[in-house]
């Protein structure tokens, strides 16, 4: 017998402002950019203090508790640079590495991040450019045009290291995109996909096509509504 995928609406999803939809899979936490990027003198920061005040009286020491408040206000920055690009969406994604091969995780934990991004585009039909959207792109390989549910999309990867000069740690960052065109022809969302585990880029490539292929320009509540209503 076959069941059903059940899914958990968020209220995001009842915004009457809103322009695209989608599920996400199990694993993936979304951030609450809202919160985390609040006024400080706003409610939804003193809810934000409120919330990370069990964390910061848990502490050791007042050591510790800086260095706690130091990478909140480091991944607040890192955020607000995320939208000032057109980035309205972002969850973090963990999951168990269960693959069994040579070089198996045996079950350690993978972790990934998600962003769901708008872009303006010239005026043009949708498959132009979803094709523009990679054609231009520096690096991207593994190009891939499928034709989704809510229309054309590109699919492409970036494997991507920090300088040395950058403080980071040189690991290689898989990114996997999908380009989807809004039916408006004047923009696009691009879902990125990011991930140090580059070893499983299969993995995280059915992961971002499984979400991509939920998405959709038309609330899809509405339509679940009407249904309803036409079925009394």
């Amino acid at each position: 017998m076959t069941t059903a995928p059940r899914f958990t609406v968020d209220d995001s999803a009842k915004d009457p402002d809103a322009d695209i939809w989608f599920a996400e899979p199990a694993g993936f936490t979304p951030l609450p950019l809202d919160i985390l990027l609040a006024r400080p003198d706003s409610p939804a920061a003193h809810e934000l203090r409120t919330a990370f005040a069990p964390f910061l009286e848990a502490a050791p020491d007042e050591v510790t508790r800086q260095r706690f408040v130091a990478q909140v206000a480091e991944g607040q920055q890192l955020l607000a640079a995320l939208r000032e690009i057109g980035t309205v969406h972002c969850s973090i994604g963990l999951h168990r590495d269960d693959i069994d091969d040579a070089g198996g995780g045996n079950g350690q934990p993978l972790s990934s991040f998600l962003t769901l991004s708008w872009r303006d585009t010239a005026v043009s039909s949708r498959a132009a450019t979803a094709a523009r959207a990679v054609a231009s792109a520096d690096g991207h390989a593994h190009i891939a045009y499928l034709e989704l549910p809510c229309g054309p999309a590109t699919f492409s990867e970036t494997v991507r290291t920090p300088s040395v000069d950058s403080g980071l740690p040189p690991q290689a960052l898989l990114q996997i995109h999908a380009h989807l065109p809004h039916p408006d022809c004047k923009r696009l969302v691009v879902l990125t996909l990011s991930t140090t585990a580059v070893a499983r880029r299969e993995q995280y490539r059915a992961i971002l096509q499984q979400i991509a292929e939920t998405v959709s320009f038309d609330n899809p509540l509405e339509a679940r509504t009407s249904e309803a209503s036409g079925a009394r």
